[in-house]
């Protein structure tokens, strides 16, 4: 498990569907600061782009489209006060592969969203927000929040 489970507060939350998801992802991308990471873990077709699309959307002073990094594996987004850093580890096949990302310095810069997170190994962040999606229904998820207690209200 790429993050410490045991020292950090988890928490549920229903989502029915994807306008939920993306109204909770907006919710949560109101309340990051540069050097936040959140590791968005969940099965193929969980939701974790989705999640992902509608947080740096909701940021975003000039609309863009935000494409899945499956294949650039990070896309840089500008905003106002932070760069946001949306990386898809999928195709990676060791941790020795990262160096070349940049990552270690966007962890402290920079919003950080990783996909896959689990190709991180030892590399992700003690401070990282480990956000599980998992398939509830054909459009509803279920979000496992772990981490600090700034998410407690959301469930």
């Amino acid at each position: 498990m790429p993050v410490a489970e045991a020292n950090k507060n988890a928490i549920q939350i229903s989502l029915p569907s994807l306008a939920a998801t993306e109204t909770l992802a907006e919710t949560v991308g109101s309340r990051l600061t540069a050097g936040d990471c959140l590791l968005l873990e969940g099965d193929l077709g969980a939701g974790k782009t989705a999640f992902a699309r509608a947080l740096i959307q909701s940021l975003l002073t000039v609309p863009e489209d935000v494409p899945s990094p499956t294949f650039t594996l990070v896309q840089t987004y500008q905003t106002p006060h932070f760069d946001i850093w949306h990386c898809d580890l999928y195709r990676l096949s060791s941790a020795d592969q990262l160096a070349e990302l940049g990552l270690e310095e966007a962890f402290s810069t920079a919003v950080t969203l990783i996909e896959w997170p689990d190709r991180l190994g030892s590399l992700a962040p003690a401070h990282a927000q480990l956000f599980r999606l998992s398939i509830e229904g054909h459009s509803a998820r279920l979000l496992t929040i772990v981490g600090d207690e700034r998410w407690d209200d959301l469930a």
